[in-house]
C-alpha cells in the first residue's frame, strides 16, 4: 500500500472523489488527514451528490487509507521500541532540520544582496516540508485516535 502513496502522494479516497468531481472533497481529505474518520463516513453516507455505488467505492478506498495509516503507525511504534537514539528521533530531527533550513534560506535571501535561492530549491524544500509536516502531524493524530479507540475497547 505504501507504494500508492509514494507514487501518487495523495489518499485513495481523495483521488476517487476528485475523479468524480465531488464538491466536498477538501473536507473529506482534511478529515482523513486529521484522523476524523467518523466525520468522513458521515459526509460520504449523508451526501445527496453520491450514488450508493460511489459511496461504497469511497468507503472501500477509505478503508485502504486507514489500513495504510495503521501500518505506518506500527512501523513508528516498532522504531520507538529500539534502543537507537537516531531511529527513535529521526522524524523529529528531520522536521527540525527542514524548518531550520527554511529559516536560513529566508534570512539569507532577505538580508544579502545578490543572494537568491533558486526556484528549484524552493520547490524541493516546499515538497519535503509538506511531506514531513503532513506525515508527522497527520499520522501522529491518527496514531492518537487509534490509541484512544484501543484504550476504550480494553
Amino acid at each position: 500500500m505504501s507504494k500508492y502513496k509514494d507514487k501518487n502522494g495523495t489518499t485513495r479516497v481523495g483521488d476517487f472523489l476528485r475523479s468524480i468531481n465531488f464538491k466536498d472533497v477538501a473536507s473529506v481529505v482534511g478529515n482523513v488527514a486529521s484522523g476524523n474518520f467518523t466525520q468522513v463516513i458521515k459526509t460520504l453516507t449523508n451526501s445527496k451528490e453520491l450514488t450508493q455505488e460511489q459511496i461504497d467505492k469511497s468507503l472501500k478506498e477509505l478503508e485502504y487509507d486507514m489500513r495504510e495509516m495503521q501500518e505506518i503507525t506500527k512501523r513508528w511504534e516498532s522504531d520507538n521500541k529500539t534502543e537507537s537514539y537516531l531511529t527513535k528521533n529521526i522524524r523529529p530531527l528531520t522536521l527540525g532540520f527542514l524548518t531550520l533550513t527554511l529559516f536560513v534560506y529566508i534570512i539569507l535571501d532577505s538580508s544579502l544582496k545578490g543572494f537568491s535561492v533558486g526556484s528549484e530549491w524552493v520547490s524541493l524544500l516546499k515538497g519535503l516540508m509538506m511531506l514531513a509536516y503532513g506525515g508527522y502531524f497527520g499520522v501522529r493524530s491518527v496514531e492518537k485516535v487509534f490509541k484512544i479507540k484501543n484504550d476504550t475497547k480494553s
